[in-house]
């Protein structure tokens, strides 16, 4: 088995490169906020077509929804692109935002991550969460601006402020490496646990790494058992992969421990997946 560094240090067994259990995450998925499509029949298309006509604007979003995910209509990104526009220019913040998506993303449009700034940046100031997360991605990996850490740090706070999970879990990243602030294991400590306390598989998995190599925390091989332990059956490959490597450490009596308070863990803050 080689040894790996992680955190910044060398540990006794193979866990994972540098950077953590899977490093900062990405993008979040579109929003879907408002009336939700999911159930959509071409009487409810009907109906949001004749409302968007009219130019109300959460029909609007809500038509530019169906025909992104074709719900009640053939898929069509360029006319979900029309509907969402039609709403933003109205001030709809999910339309917005999902506009970002769609130019980061480049469907419906040819890929533009300056106007994917552009449309996250709009609706991160009517305080939408998941444009300000999104728009700390952009910087921390330079994408339609230079990369800047420090910049992608406030839109990850900003975020997190306001309950996003993922933006909480990268601010642990953030403080952990030290991007765009001082290395900090206790604050990377302090979000990785707001994160994984809302069931964030990623931020388990690397609280568990944290105690495992005693950074923030002191030291305790059954406590990174049971979060990483967690985090497998929240479904973290990483996690899987390691928790058996974590369990050749302990005792059976520690074992035993480790998984009763594993299970207690999940029953708190896990999710099967």
């Amino acid at each position: 088995m080689n040894i790996c560094k992680t955190f910044g240090v060398c540990v006794a067994i193979c866990l994972l490169p540098l950077g953590g259990c899977s490093g900062s995450k990405d993008s979040t998925p579109m929003s879907t906020t408002g009336q939700s499509p999911a159930a959509a029949t071409p009487r409810d298309f009907d109906a949001t077509k004749k409302a968007a006509d009219s130019g109300d604007a959460v029909a609007q979003y809500n038509l530019g929804v169906m025909y992104r995910d074709g719900e009640g209509v053939p898929q069509e990104y360029a006319e979900a692109m029309k509907w969402f526009l039609l709403a933003a220019e109205q001030g709809d913040a999910d339309a917005k935002y999902n506009l970002g998506v769609m130019y980061r993303d480049g469907e419906g449009v040819p890929q533009d991550y300056a106007e994917a700034m552009k449309w996250f940046r709009l609706a991160a100031k009517q305080r939408d969460a998941t444009a300000q997360y999104n728009l700390g991605v952009m910087y921390r990996d330079g994408e339609g601006v230079p990369q800047d850490y420090a910049e992608a740090m406030k839109w990850f706070r900003l975020a997190a402020e306001q309950g996003d999970t993922t933006a909480k879990y990268n601010l642990g990243v953030m403080y952990r490496d030290g991007l765009g602030v001082p290395q900090d294991y206790a604050e990377a400590v302090k979000w990785s646990r707001l994160a994984a306390e809302q069931g964030d598989a990623e931020a388990q998995c690397d609280l568990g790494l944290m105690y495992l190599s005693g950074l923030g925390v002191p030291q305790d091989d059954a406590e990174a058992y049971a979060w990483i332990s967690v985090a497998a059956t929240s479904g973290s490959e990483d996690a899987s992969s390691n928790r058996d490597l974590v369990a050749s450490k302990l005792t059976p009596e520690q074992l035993s421990k480790a998984q009763k308070r594993a299970t207690e863990l999940f029953e708190k803050y896990g999710s099967e997946n």
